[in-house]
């Protein structure tokens, strides 16, 4: 699997991510500058990480969702290209109209840095074939912006559709409110496009795919792309 990282002034979790890459492929993913127009010809995946792109100014993603990579990021995932967004790029991705929905201020309104428990709804696309439907599993969370909206006539698209990836949940696979530390809507953490190709999620699994970070409760996800995307 060839793969590349996005960057934008103000990511800073492109090192993480490149190391989570590594670990499931191998091999060394390509940094794409957002001020490029092309992706290199033979990538498999994309990735928007996390951070801060351009400061957060206007909203969360809005200013790098008109960076001009993102035509070619587009075309890319048109052509049958994998693009992932996580946390920063997940805001990214809503705000390109490349996955539905939006990131609002935590219900909280506070920033969150802290573990999560997530659910896996779906284990049949590229991004969750390594887990199973129903498992739950740790990931770390660090945003102010992650209160996953939509309105409810996409809310119930997005269930009828399988687009509902992730949900915040209890270990036990619990869906009750203490579980959803940033009040998203029906606790959704992550979704997929109904292509199965673009998805995003708020939390970081980049940060648990080595014993000496803590765990690798992430790794499955790093995993299953290399298998799906290998050359």
């Amino acid at each position: 699997m060839n793969a590349a990282i996005v960057l934008f002034p103000g990511t800073n979790r492109e090192r993480d991510m490149a190391i989570a890459l590594r670990r499931a492929t191998g091999r060394e993913p390509r940094i794409v500058w957002h001020r490029e127009t092309e992706l290199p010809p033979d990538l498999d995946l994309a990735v928007l990480p996390g951070g801060f792109s351009h400061g957060d100014y206007l909203r969360c993603g809005a200013m790098a969702a008109r960076s001009p990579i993102m035509p070619a990021l587009r075309r890319f995932a048109d052509r049958g290209g994998h693009v992932l967004g996580v946390c920063n790029g997940f805001q990214i991705l809503t705000e390109a109209g490349m996955l539905p929905g939006a990131l609002l201020r935590n219900a909280t309104l506070r920033f969150l840095a802290r573990d999560c428990w997530l659910r896996v709804e779906r284990a049949d696309t590229a991004f969750t074939r390594h887990y199973q439907r129903g498992q739950t599993f740790r990931a770390p969370m660090a945003h102010g912006d992650g209160n996953y909206y939509a309105d409810e006539a996409t809310l119930d698209r997005l269930e009828g559709e399988g687009g509902v990836l992730f949900r915040y949940a209890a270990p036990d696979g619990g869906l009750a409110p203490e579980a959803n530390p940033n009040g998203s809507a029906r606790n959704i953490a992550g979704v997929v496009s109904a292509s199965g190709r673009v998805a995003g999620l708020m939390p970081h699994p980049e940060d648990l795919v080595e014993p000496l970070l803590g765990g690798t409760d992430g790794l499955p996800l790093f995993a299953g792309l290399a298998e799906a995307l290998a050359a």
